[in-house]
């Protein structure tokens, strides 16, 4: 089993952090990621507010039921004790095949755990060709 990664966070433990979410979000298993969370974590994914591992569920898998093929990437932008930002980039395709490549940023908050309490998502995508996709 892996050790948590507890806050304060230095730059190798918050590299670490982001290099095992990002892991665990390509792995698609909405149930094991939600475990990465409070019991009453609060998210701000796009334009949807869910607090609870049980809705983090919910939203992963309604996310992963439509962005079929999904491929995350995801890079430190800075932390600070219990918080870490990141830029992420992710691509898809829907059932009609068209691709897309989203962007965004993500603030997250830790508990003393290493629990992620806040995850706060914004996040624009574009539509691209299959041809013009970075992460394989």
């Amino acid at each position: 089993m892996t050790t948590a990664l507890k806050p304060p966070f230095d730059e190798k433990t918050a590299i670490e952090k982001v290099q095992r979410a990002e892991d665990l979000w390509n792995g698609k298993d909405p149930e094991k990621i939600a475990l990465a969370y409070t019991e009453d974590s609060k998210w701000r994914n796009r334009n949807e507010f869910v607090q609870g591992r049980e809705a983090i569920t919910q939203l992963l898998t309604r996310k992963w039921n439509r962005e079929l093929d999904y491929k995350l990437k995801k890079q430190l932008f800075t932390f600070s004790d219990n918080r870490i930002a990141v830029h992420f980039q992710y691509e898809y395709h829907d059932d009609s095949g068209q691709w897309f490549r989203a962007y965004g940023n993500e603030h997250w908050e830790f508990d003393e755990q290493g629990l992620m309490q806040t995850r706060d998502a914004s996040i624009n995508e574009l539509a691209i060709k299959e041809s013009e996709r970075q992460i394989r």
